[in-house]
């Protein structure tokens, strides 16, 4: 079977997240997208220690498909610098793996 993946997402609420789901689901570049709110970053940027309030998309999908998933999220996301971060998925349901790969572009 293909590898999986987990990619990480921060966004700057539940609605851009989900929007940003729908978008990938429908153009099948992942299985499933789900958007935690509620998300407290505190980070570093431009020299400034900064605190915002956050949602966190977690989107499963192939691993090659991760590069067009990361050009379309950079195209939809309002950050000019978003996080984009993939995670192996080493073991799972076989059933669910299976459907993540039936679910996303070949």
């Amino acid at each position: 079977m293909e590898d999986v993946i987990v990619v990480m997402v921060t966004v700057p609420s539940a609605d851009k997240g989900a929007e940003i789901g729908r978008a990938l689901v429908a153009e099948r570049l992942c299985a499933c997208v789900n958007v935690l709110p509620g998300l407290r970053s505190i980070y570093r940027w431009e020299g400034q220690v900064t605190e915002d309030a956050e949602a966190l998309c977690l989107i499963k999908t192939r691993r090659s498909l991760f590069e067009p998933l990361r050009d379309r999220v950079l195209a939809l996301h309002p950050y000019s610098v978003p996080e984009i971060v993939a995670l192996d998925i080493t073991q799972g349901s076989a059933p669910y793996l299976r459907w993540i790969v039936d679910a996303t572009q070949a």
